[in-house]
């Protein structure tokens, strides 16, 4: 997995230079999409664009804190598994939890799903959020590659096995 340092926008903390990329693309995509809830007119596009760029910036942080498990469990909400990986953001992800099922009137289009002003305000909610977690990301060391045992070779180096049939 490669990293690479994101050049900081306006209002953006400087990123560590060891981010993974799917974090720092996340982070770029929640900070496009929060712009475009900004310029949305329809206050039911406004929320459902700011709550989706949230979302994201979550998904960053699981990006960078977290590595993929191979078992299959059952899937989980991105908030809850943001307030087990960052405690710090916690109340951020119980915050945001409630407001997905207003997130989905939303998207499907009820006239009486947000108002102006429950628009505005989580455009407001989701920019402070960004600054809590762009320093959160800022201040925390990437997760440690899982330890390699001294008895087992890269898979590379393994010489093949020959069937002996």
């Amino acid at each position: 997995m490669g990293a690479v340092r994101a050049v900081p926008s306006a209002g953006q903390l400087p990123l560590p230079p060891a981010l993974p990329v799917a974090a720092t693309q996340l982070l770029d995509q929640a900070h496009r999409g929060l712009a475009e809830a900004a310029g949305s007119v329809d206050p039911r596009q406004r929320y459902a664009a700011a709550h989706l760029a949230a979302l994201r910036a979550a998904a960053a942080v699981l990006a960078a804190r977290t590595r993929p498990e191979g078992s299959r469990r059952r899937p989980r909400s991105a908030w809850v598994l943001l307030a087990q990986v960052a405690p710090e953001l916690g109340e951020w992800a119980t915050f945001f939890a409630a407001g997905a099922a207003k997130r989905a009137a939303a998207e499907a289009g009820l006239s009486r799903a947000v108002t102006e002003r429950e628009a505005d305000d989580l455009v407001r909610d989701v920019d402070a959020f960004f600054a809590v977690v762009e320093s959160s990301l800022a201040a925390a060391p990437a997760p440690p590659e899982p330890p390699r045992s001294p008895f087992t070779r890269p898979r590379a180096a393994r010489p093949a096995l020959r069937s002996r049939r």
